[in-house]
């Protein structure tokens, strides 16, 4: 089953995990990412992703639970120092993972039901508010989750862990706002726009139907080009001093008033 040993951290596999874990730019130019963690490496498989090595620490993990890994899957035991070179956490299971990325276009996602529920979000950029928002949606079991002009990639380590596994459980796309809008139009989807201009109070819409809530940045809000796109402009009154909240607040505000109404089917 333990396909190999590395006992050295200069050993090329363990320098590239550190590149990965490190650079955007080595995510993209091998279409794989890192991975930590038993559950989090369960629940992508369940999502059909691709796991094409697995890393175990002996002393911590114990190594007969991965006899039902695919043959095509590198299995191999590391030393304790080679992991504390590769890990992330502070606290590990003695499992790591490098797994295949998917696509993410907005063509890939399916819709199970004729009313489907997405939740979309315009640039955002810090990995806990992605992770955060990746975790309502699964919470709320949205139909998916879209990401407009990213300014992050998704297999950031720190969205990875802040989702706790939720990059997993939903379908994500992302695309440019235009080509998201048009994507909504072309499946006739409804646009409320979490934006102050124009805007009507958010339980006061319909969004049994076919829905979209959009959410922006706290420091630059959404887009005009969602203003101007919306079926309806939708706001939270706010009844403290401050005008605006987390985005990840916002959206799961917004997300279970649409579950809500919809009677949480």
């Amino acid at each position: 089953m333990i396909n190999k040993q590395i006992s050295s951290t200069q050993n090329p596999l363990i320098k590239h995990i550190v590149l990965l874990k490190d650079k955007s730019r080595e995510r993209k130019k091998t279409n794989t990412f890192v991975l930590e963690g038993e559950r989090e490496i369960q629940l992508a498989l369940k999502g059909n992703y691709t796991i094409e090595t697995i890393l175990v620490l002996p002393e911590i993990y114990d190594v007969q639970k991965l006899a039902n890994f695919s043959k095509s899957t590198d299995i191999i035991e590391v030393t304790k120092d080679v992991y504390q070179k590769i890990a992330y956490r502070e606290t590990t299971e003695g499992i790591i993972a490098i797994v295949k990325n998917k696509s993410h276009q907005l063509d890939s996602i399916i819709f199970n039901n004729n009313n489907p529920l997405l939740l979309i979000a315009e640039a955002p950029e810090k990995p806990g508010n992605i992770g955060a928002i990746l975790r309502t949606a699964d919470a709320a079991n949205v139909d998916a989750v879209i990401i407009a002009n990213p300014k992050t990639d998704l297999y950031n380590p720190n969205i990875v862990r802040s989702s706790v596994g939720c990059l997993f459980t939903n379908q994500i796309a992302t695309g440019t706002t235009e080509d998201i809008i048009a994507f909504l139009n072309k499946n006739n989807i409804n646009i409320y726009s979490a934006i102050l201009q124009d805007a009507e109070a958010y339980h006061q819409q319909d969004y049994t139907q076919s829905t979209a809530i959009v959410v922006g940045t706290e420091a630059d809000g959404l887009s005009d080009t969602w203003r101007r796109a919306s079926k309806q402009n939708i706001k939270i009154p706010m009844q403290g001093a401050i005008d605006s909240m987390n985005v990840s607040v916002a959206a799961g505000i917004l997300i279970f008033e649409a579950k809500r109404q919809r009677n949480f089917k």
